[in-house]
């Protein structure tokens, strides 16, 4: 009998300690409104329980997860209020990006609203057509408390009866979900509107593509050939590490570029450009871009992006393989998905060569210091950034292929640069649950080329030399040709807009003829040789011969200058590859592997 009522009152400490315990758990809920869209506004509320202490501080990153610039969101939240059930209490701010709120130790709601009128997909932005928001520029979260789960309630504007976003649903609430932490919230765009959804299935995962505004596109092909590219790239890992996908892809006037997200995207285009071959196939790249990001950075990641620190900038070398590596895989999808011919795929391997190759800044910058360099460099570009930058998007597609017919070549066409992604997404995200050093990275590929790589990643991604293209592409029987090697024509080596009006110089290359003369960016064109100027100088210059000298005279800062050009030789590259006829059995073997030829 005491042993039963020991057990009882062991059991009944339990349950009231759990009790207790659960009481305690801080809860932290969302609601989202936009009363008046037009004037670009969201409205957020935010309730916080159980949470003791004196005062809460609340938090708003300063950057977007994918997009590696300081764009402090912060500056965009005003009439912040806070109130407990005894009524209004003191707030104040105590840095750019934390509130403090005199809770007291009581549950309390805070209110604040956040202009936003940014179109791009790594902001937000709200108007009477619709609202398109991503939770670092619009959601605070309790500083120390990232892991805290959260429910979010959105209130659509009156007319507007649709919410899409990757976050999971609440059963039986409407517009209500459900996010574990803040990342997960941070990481879940959301659009709200009268969009357009066209749905598919994907390795067994549903996907959803949610479509605002018009666009001269064929739902039907565009959903089947968007279902191509996914199953093509989950090939690649041979895992779907998601049970829902979303495409948030916004058609504008003018638009371009994606941003990706833990289950989700978001894409904008021009609303024409799925009316030509070039321009839809672009945008089935940037599906294929973003889309590939579901494992390479969202899982697949440098050990410095994550967990993220929102309040500055987190440093990386190997944004050349996050970004890169993605953008050699994103032309190769399309034409692995037989959404482009071989012709087609030859000519942006040749395009990417010339284009890295030509820029001045490629012998400036490694791949390595351009990728660290992301937070000052990358989308801060200026008039010289032509000659002191290199993207690492182009230099690290340009290196991933290379060091995909090195482990081709290695294996005699058996293994390729998708067998080693593969490995390191298994090993470093399925099984150690965190991201790669440069090291690792490095000894992954080794793993797969069967030999130490150190000098290819010392010359190459840490390094500015120049790789032997030709030698490494051969491994797949692909010529490379120069078509400008025989040729003898001069260029200015300057960019010129008559946008204003005026001819106005907007970039000077290093080393070329206007670089060498002093020709200066902002220096307007007047007069060439005797002759008023109103047009883009380089026009007429391919009716100079190399060594002629234009005596040029320009305006710089309202003073009139004289300036002689004398017209060096062109020694811009434009590569061509092309397949070789005479490719051996091994050399077809490994360029089938390559690009899926069956």
């Amino acid at each position: 009998m005491l042993h039963k009522l020991l057990s009882c009152l062991v059991a009944l400490v339990l349950v009231l300690s759990l009790s207790l315990t659960a009481a305690a758990a801080p809860v932290l809920t969302y609601r989202l409104s936009m009363p008046e869209p037009h004037t670009h506004y969201f409205e957020v509320e935010m309730k916080l329980s159980g949470f003791k202490g004196k005062t809460v501080d609340l938090t708003m990153p300063v950057w977007a997860p994918g997009s590696y610039l300081i764009r402090e969101f912060p500056k965009n939240v005003e009439a912040f209020t806070a109130s407990t059930s005894a009524g209004a209490v003191a707030s104040s701010k105590i840095d750019k990006n934390t509130w403090r709120v005199a809770s007291g130790g009581k549950d309390v709601t805070v209110t604040y609203k956040v202009y936003a009128y940014e179109m791009s997909v790594r902001t937000s932005f709200i108007d009477a057509s619709h609202g398109y928001l991503n939770g670092t520029s619009i959601f605070m979260y309790p500083e120390g408390q990232k892991n805290l789960p959260s429910t979010l309630t959105v209130v659509p504007y009156k007319d507007w009866k649709k919410v899409s976003t990757g976050l999971a649903p609440v059963a039986g609430q409407p517009f209500t979900y459900r996010a574990e932490n803040y990342d997960v919230l941070a990481d879940s765009p959301i659009e709200i509107g009268n969009h357009e959804i066209f749905s598919f299935e994907s390795n067994g995962v549903k996907h959803d593509v949610a479509m605002y505004g018009d666009g001269n596109y064929d739902p039907t092909r565009l959903v089947a050939d968007m279902k191509r590219i996914t199953d093509e790239s989950a090939k690649i890992f041979g895992d779907m590490p998601i049970n829902y996908y979303l495409f948030i892809v916004h058609n504008l006037n003018n638009g371009g570029g994606g941003l990706e997200h833990l289950n989700s995207t978001t894409l904008q285009t021009t609303r024409t450009s799925y009316g030509t071959r070039r321009g839809y196939q672009g945008f089935l790249s940037l599906v294929a871009h973003e889309y590939f990001h579901l494992w390479n950075v969202k899982r697949l990641r440098p050990i410095a992006l994550g967990p993220f620190d929102y309040d500055k900038e987190n440093y990386t070398n190997m944004l050349w393989v996050s970004e890169g590596f993605t953008s050699y895989y994103d032309d190769l999808l399309v034409r692995r998905a037989g959404l482009m011919t071989e012709r087609e795929y030859l000519d942006i391997v040749g395009a990417n060569i010339t284009s890295v190759e030509n820029a001045p800044g490629n012998k400036v910058v490694s791949a390595a210091e351009s990728s660290f360099n992301a937070w000052i460099k990358q989308y801060r570009p200026d008039e010289n950034s032509y000659n002191t930058h290199m993207s690492y998007y182009s230099k690290g597609a340009l290196l991933a292929m290379l060091l995909d017919m090195e482990i081709m070549k290695a294996s005699n066409g058996t293994k390729t640069l998708d067998d080693a992604m593969r490995h390191l997404y298994e090993l470093h995200y399925k099984k150690q649950g965190r991201g790669y050093t440069d090291k690792e990275f490095q000894a992954g590929m080794e793993k797969f080329a069967g030999k130490s790589l150190n000098d290819f990643f010392q010359k190459y991604a840490y390094g500015k030399e120049t790789p032997d293209y030709a030698a490494y592409l051969a491994a797949a029987g692909v010529n490379l040709v120069d078509q400008n090697k025989t040729q003898n024509i001069p260029l200015l080596g300057a960019a010129i807009s008559t946008a204003s009006g005026k001819p106005m110089v907007t970039t000077v290359t290093r080393d070329g003829s206007a670089w060498q003369a002093g020709l200066n960016v902002h220096d307007e064109i007047i007069a060439v040789n005797g002759y008023r100027v109103t047009d883009d100088l380089n026009r007429s210059v391919p009716s100079y011969a190399v060594g002629d000298v234009l005596e040029t005279i320009v305006s710089r800062g309202g003073q009139l200058l004289g300036i002689s050009i004398k017209l060096l030789k062109d020694q811009t590259l434009k590569y061509r590859a092309e397949a070789a006829p005479n490719a051996t059995e091994q050399q077809k073997k490994i360029y089938a592997k390559w690009q899926n030829v069956k």
